[in-house]
């Protein structure tokens, strides 16, 4: 019975079109923001913040970029990995090119690196669609990882093959490096996926967004009504492949440290961004952060009730892991094919219109 619109009335259009128009939604928000700053960084140690929190974080970005490509403009992709890459060799080039500039700008310099390679990368859909455009991105995913391990400038001439993160700070904080704190690392995380999370919010519901969903549903009756395709799906690219290059920049500089292109970023990552995507649900800002986290907590889960509940060995317990997750997958997608977020639409009109059947 809290969870209500009554007496919840607008007196402005921009009252009626803000991101959160029901007041219980919008005052759980400032809560949610408000523990999540305030209250998480003084309880979190090195386990809960390299294993639950900056793995959620970052997918969680990475997500939302996927998501505003293939929810939102209906652009299939398959070069989440690849693109995830050139945010981190951007950010490693920067950060060792220019040792005074701050990490903050080197995140979101690596962003429109990336935003650079997508929009080149996204140029084929203007002629294909739909399985020929993700075999398309298909193609990046493996370029890209081919031409960081075959061109050394990218390494800087390394013979390990890995690039490594140089200290950082902000305010004084570090935030990359052995040196950084979990609630440094965690608190710099969850600033850029707050900001950006915003924005994406915004985009997608404003005529940058309509466009998107317009060309989505169906592109030739967008293209007659005075919607330009070209401008569209590269926007979409753009804003998409900027995301994932902000995750993988952070991927790389706060949360490992050390990568080699080939194991952090290969064809794994992509179908892993994109079952969160579906599994939270396409078309929607709240699936993606759904999707990452039932794909980062499950397997923590089964993991932790396996090996150190059951006593199982670490190898069965990988196997079972591997199985258990992809049955899942296939049964709740076959229960709710539209994610986990259609499931809570679904849930918050019951709560609405609770105790009435109608």
């Amino acid at each position: 019975m809290l969870y209500r619109e009554a007496g919840d009335f607008k007196t402005s259009y921009a009252a009626d079109e803000q991101t959160f128009p029901i007041r219980f939604d919008r005052n759980a928000f400032y809560v949610l923001v408000a523990v999540a700053f305030l209250l998480v960084p003084f309880v979190i140690n090195n386990y809960w913040s390299n294993a639950v929190l900056l793995p959620f974080l970052i997918w969680s970005i990475a997500a939302i970029g996927l998501n505003i490509l293939t929810g939102y403009c209906g652009q299939v992709s398959l070069g989440t990995g690849g693109f995830m890459a050139v945010g981190a060799f951007g950010a490693f080039k920067l950060m060792t090119a220019f040792p005074d500039l701050n990490i903050v700008f080197v995140v979101v310099l690596a962003g429109f690196i990336t935003a650079l390679v997508g929009m080149a990368f996204g140029l084929p859909s203007l002629r294909i669609k739909g399985f020929y455009l993700a075999v398309a991105t298909l193609a990046s995913q493996f370029f890209l990882v081919w031409l960081f391990n075959k061109v050394p400038w990218f390494m800087n001439n390394s013979a390990t093959g890995h690039i490594n993160a140089p200290v950082r700070t902000v305010f004084g904080q570090a935030v990359t490096g052995a040196a950084a704190t979990p609630a440094a690392k965690y608190l710099f995380c969850l600033a850029i996926l707050v900001a950006l999370a915003l924005v994406a919010k915004n985009l997608t519901r404003g005529r940058i967004g309509r466009s998107w969903m317009a060309i989505r549903d169906m592109d030739i009756a967008a293209e007659i009504i005075g919607v330009s395709p070209l401008r569209a799906k590269i926007s979409a690219f753009a804003v998409s492949s900027f995301f994932i290059g902000v995750a993988g920049a952070l991927y790389f500089t706060v949360y490992f440290g050390a990568v080699e292109v080939t194991d952090a970023f290969g064809i794994r990552v992509s179908f892993l961004v994109l079952f969160m995507v579906i599994i939270g649900g396409l078309g929607s800002i709240l699936g993606s952060f759904l999707g990452a986290g039932f794909m980062v907590l499950l397997p923590i889960l089964l993991k932790n009730v396996m090996v150190g509940g059951l006593g199982w060995p670490t190898d069965l317990a990988a196997h079972v892991e591997l199985l258990v997750v992809g049955l899942l997958i296939m049964v709740f997608l076959i229960v709710e094919p539209h994610g986990l977020a259609q499931l809570w639409r679904l849930t918050k009109e019951k709560l609405r219109l609770w105790p009435f059947p109608h």
